[in-house]
């Protein structure tokens, strides 16, 4: 998938170096709501690691983390990454973020309504799903961009790194 000078794909093996310098990059503004994916890429190794057991599963169709990668200078600067899959349904959760210098752009909002597009066409899920914290304006601003609709708010449904325990927003679209 391409739009503009931007490239969407599945994350790769050979890319770790690039996968952990944006996490490493955004590490602190990413801790509490991507803490799983923060806490496996601390060094470089580690991501190495990491990213070898996400190609795993990107074989077993468990997980399926898109890299926004800026076509200009090759690298990543953001993450579209689909988890919680059941095919009984099928249904999937999705999660995002960007690179902070490109935030507020854009990128993030037509590089997910192009993965959405590209998951209901490949593998035909039934129902979407994404949430955020109430305070997280910038994420609730690209879920509703992109045609989903608030379902509800769990209350004390996560607990940040720092050990906040926060409401979560649901938002889901159906197809």
């Amino acid at each position: 998938m391409q739009f503009e000078n931007y490239k969407i794909s599945l994350l790769e093996a050979n890319q770790s170096e690039l996968f952990f310098n944006l996490i490493d990059t955004n590490r602190v503004r990413l801790e509490d709501f991507f803490a799983g994916t923060v806490s496996k890429t601390k060094t470089l190794e580690a991501t190495i690691d990491y990213c070898n057991e996400i190609t795993q599963k990107i074989e077993d169709r468990s997980y399926l983390p898109y890299m926004i990668t800026n076509l200009e200078t090759n690298e990543i600067i953001g993450l579209i990454d689909v988890k919680n899959i059941d095919w009984n349904v099928p249904k999937a959760e999705l999660g995002a973020f960007i690179d902070k210098v490109h935030e507020s752009k854009g990128v993030i909002t037509k590089a997910s309504a192009l993965v959405v597009d590209h998951l209901i066409e490949t593998y035909h899920f039934k129902k979407l799903l994404c949430r955020a914290n109430s305070r997280n304006l910038g994420s609730i601003g690209v879920i509703l961009k992109n045609g989903f609709e608030l379902e509800g708010t769990i209350r004390n449904d996560y607990k940040t790194t720092k050990g906040e325990i926060v409401d979560l927003n649901y938002y889901g679209r159906v197809f």
